[in-house]
């Protein structure tokens, strides 16, 4: 099998050095940046350069940029590809790259699925990329349609090499839904809980719950801005709500409404061990 990745960051460099795992998989990359392309060929995480003489030969290609450049790398690349190459984007958000490249994918006749490996890291870029990131970690899909099980089937199989633990399917509009609340409102949250002033005094009297709220806030700004932006109704829903439960916490405490606090506290305890009790 002959995969394509365009964006080797971290995303992309951790698929090409998974996909390089498998001995029968061979790897060409690109990135905007020729010096990262230079590095990943060294460092053996492809096997040579995708280009739009080899792009035709391209059994699997992965799109591993924000979700303009998708757009933007489909429209350019449609008209080049073969039919038999499936095509998968690995971006944030999936409403407007779905509703962009499926109509691409129609009258060009190759296959397009939306996709979004969940798994990352707080640093971003190639050399922080590594094979095993997605061992184990669920791969969203979402296809034209749900009747299409070849090539759900087929989908599978081509990114097996990779190590997901789960693949799940779903469409456009319910992943940007859900994906607002498991892990967009998650980095907001952390990227405000650090501007307190009283972060800067923390050493010392921090431990476990510290480091896992704030993970996340270390994130790559541009990526994160854009994805905020294209999923916006989502993220104002899921904002409004935690602002709203934050408030009735605060004006508890203002009170010194013991009752009513416990029962806060208590509610949060029993949904979470309703939604990820064991």
């Amino acid at each position: 099998m002959i995969v394509g990745i365009i964006g080797l960051g971290l995303i992309g460099g951790s698929l090409a050095k998974a996909f390089c795992r498998s001995k029968d998989v061979t790897v060409l990359g690109w990135d905007t940046n020729r010096t990262i392309l230079q590095f990943a060929q060294l460092a053996e995480a492809i096997h040579g350069e995708l280009t739009d003489e080899n792009l035709k030969e391209v059994d699997l290609l992965l799109l591993a940029t924000y979700p303009e450049a998708v757009i933007a790398h489909m429209e350019e690349l449609a008209p080049k590809l073969s039919k038999h190459t499936m095509v998968i984007d690995c971006a944030g958000t999936k409403e407007k790259v779905c509703k962009a490249v499926f109509p691409l994918a129609e009258a060009y006749g190759f296959r397009f699925l939306g996709g979004h490996p969940m798994a990352g890291n707080h640093n971003s870029g190639f050399k922080y990329s590594r094979e095993d990131l997605f061992d184990g970690a669920p791969m969203v899909l979402c296809p034209p349609n749900f009747y299409d099980i070849r090539l759900l089937d087929e989908a599978k199989k081509m990114l097996a090499p990779v190590g997901f633990g789960r693949v799940s399917i779903t469409n456009a509009a319910d992943h940007d839904k859900r994906i607002a609340f498991t892990s967009q409102l998650a980095h907001v949250v952390s990227n405000a809980y650090v501007k307190s002033p009283s972060a800067r005094e923390h050493a010392g009297f921090s431990a476990g719950s510290y480091r896992d709220l704030t993970r996340v806030a270390w994130l790559n700004p541009d990526m994160w801005a854009e994805l905020f932006l294209e999923n916006k109704e989502n993220m104002l829903f899921e904002l409004d709500t935690i602002i709203g439960n934050l408030t009735e916490y605060k004006t508890a405490i203002q009170q010194e409404d013991f009752t009513t606090l416990r029962q806060l506290l208590d509610d949060g305890r029993r949904i979470k061990e309703e939604v990820d009790g064991h």
